[in-house]
């Protein structure tokens, strides 16, 4: 991991990329929101403060072991939502 700048920056990017994937299916659907995508978009951004509230943490001693969990529950949390997508 470079930064945590840059680990901040793919948190946004992933996590807005899913929630931006929810909304063109929905438009691709009918336009509609349905209950499903609407808990997609809530736990895709309960995911995100979970996330920078881990980031932003000042207590850690090992910081490196600690960005390298965060960045793994990014992509754990993020392959979840993608597989809730997909089943929309």
């Amino acid at each position: 991991m470079a930064s945590v700048k840059n680990l901040k920056k793919d948190i946004n990017f992933v996590l807005g990329d899913i929630i931006e994937a929810v909304y063109i299916t929905e438009l691709a659907k009918g336009g509609k929101a349905s209950d499903a995508s609407e808990a997609i978009v809530t736990e895709a951004i309960a995911v995100f403060d979970d996330l920078m509230k881990d980031v932003n943490a000042k207590n850690v001693e090992n910081k490196k072991a600690h960005f390298k969990q965060i960045n793994q529950k990014l992509e754990e949390s993020a392959t979840q939502l993608i597989g809730k997508l997909n089943a929309l």
